[in-house]
């Protein structure tokens, strides 16, 4: 009876052993098969069409163009000032409206107002769908500086329209995650690298060079160090991390609510495109580009070269990251306004930002083969996608926030059943009964073998 026992426990045992061998590998196939693939990343025709508006510019030059913006169907349209360049933007797919003045006009009338003395709390940006420059000035300004700037604007031409706003330019210190120094309190915007190190590039306002950085208020979570500064003149800087490495979820940016979007490349926008913001003072936002090229003169120094929108923010979202579809466009620089009554937003743009640090994003491993990857542009989307209008871009693919405090450790990441950490415990676990099982039939086989002969041995 007892032996019969034993073997009826050895075959629960081996078919324990073995169920969980199928099991463990089932697991491990599934959480393979779940991996995101190494591939690019879908993109909108929107994107596409943007990169044949700034192609279209590029090829007919800017004494025949005054920029490019998309359409409310989607579809590029090209300022040109004569009906050959027309014509041909026409037939390449896209849309030719005339215009009198060439972007090379535009861009005199801005260096114009540049070298005129220097009035704190203007801006001047180039309209491309009105072929104007719009002078902006803020309630700061004084009624004779404006006086003044508005003489300059005069004398340039009537293309030059002069305008007051509500609120102060002012930079937004005070994002996606918040970082703290004894200067203030900014947002991170993206994280980047040299290949042997990662940093966060954020504004150039929030801090100079040496400046320390934490998680905390109370100043026990050192994030890293200000590594480089440009500001004014630009608005980016560099964060070194205090590890070297971003860790995982490098290539996320919160979103609020423990959620991220995944970046997959980095690019430069379009009049008219719908971008997304995040901050850690007022979340997501979004809205348009309403201009490039802005030059802005905050109290602190006047910083040129920026993206206007429309989008809202809020002091502290200094340095938070501009994105669309997934794609890295811009950091968080100043403004007017806020996100209850609304207001115009600048941008350092990142491509300018990366060229001049010389690093590169770290990208999601769907735009290349891995995190850390080169960040150039996506190409095209395919023929086969529908072309969109610019207010149904997305954000991007949702991800979801970890890294900082709330980094996985090594066991929590082993029983995630996203993961195949599970699934090789269980088939490590199967094997080893299994051999357990096999050994222990062995022992009491030897053991029953020497209690029989042992009685004939006298």
């Amino acid at each position: 009876m007892r032996h019969a026992r034993r073997r009826v426990v050895r075959r629960v045992t081996r078919l324990a052993a073995v169920g969980g061998l199928l099991l463990g590998g089932a697991m491990v196939t599934r959480a393979v098969a779940s991996e995101p693939s190494a591939t690019t990343a879908p993109r909108t025709f929107a994107q596409s069409s943007a990169d044949m508006g700034t192609g279209l510019v590029s090829k007919l030059g800017t004494s025949r163009t005054a920029g490019t913006w998309l359409g409310a169907d989607g579809r590029p349209v090209v300022a040109v000032t004569d009906e050959g360049a027309a014509a041909e933007v026409r037939r390449a797919g896209a849309e030719a409206k005339l215009v009198p003045h060439s972007m090379n006009e535009l861009k005199s009338a801005a260096s114009t107002l540049r070298s005129a003395p220097r009035v704190a709390g203007t801006a001047w940006v180039m309209d491309y769908r009105t072929n104007r420059v719009v002078v902006q000035a803020d309630s700061s300004v004084s009624a004779s500086d404006w006086s003044g700037m508005t003489r300059v604007a005069d004398g340039i031409g009537s293309f030059v329209r002069t305008e007051r706003v509500k609120g102060s330019f002012t930079t937004r210190v005070n994002g996606a995650q918040p970082i703290l120094s004894t200067g203030g309190r900014c947002s991170a915007g993206f994280n980047v690298t040299n290949g042997q190190s990662d940093f966060i590039l954020t504004a150039g306002h929030c801090g100079p060079s040496g400046s320390i950085w934490f998680s905390d208020n109370q100043g026990t979570r050192q994030i890293g160090r200000t590594v480089q500064q440009s500001f004014p003149g630009n608005d980016w800087s560099l964060v070194q991390y205090a590890s070297g490495k971003a860790g995982d979820g490098a290539d996320v940016v919160a979103v609020g609510g423990g959620k991220g979007v995944r970046i997959t490349g980095v690019a430069d926008p379009t009049v008219g495109q719908r971008v997304f913001r995040s901050g850690s003072t007022s979340g997501l936002r979004n809205g348009q580009v309403t201009g490039l090229n802005a030059t802005v003169n905050y109290p602190e120094g006047t910083v040129t070269g920026l993206i206007e929108t429309n989008v809202c923010a809020e002091p502290g979202d200094s340095g938070g990251p501009m994105f669309s579809e997934g794609v890295a466009l811009g950091v968080t620089s100043g403004g007017s306004g806020d996100c209850t009554t609304g207001g115009t937003t600048f941008f350092q743009p990142v491509t300018k930002a990366l060229s001049a640090l010389g690093v590169r994003m770290i990208v999601s491993a769907q735009a290349g083969s891995g995190a850390g990857q080169s960040a150039a542009p996506a190409p095209a989307a395919s023929a086969t996608h529908s072309a969109i209008a610019p207010g149904a871009a997305s954000p991007g693919s949702s991800a979801t926030v970890t890294g900082g405090a709330e980094a996985s450790t090594l066991l929590s990441r082993l029983t995630d059943p996203r993961n195949i950490g599970p699934g090789l415990l269980v088939l490590a676990g199967s094997l080893v009964a299994l051999v357990a099982t096999r050994f222990i039939r062995a022992e009491q086989d030897r053991k029953a073998y020497r209690r029989h002969y042992s009685t004939t041995w006298g």
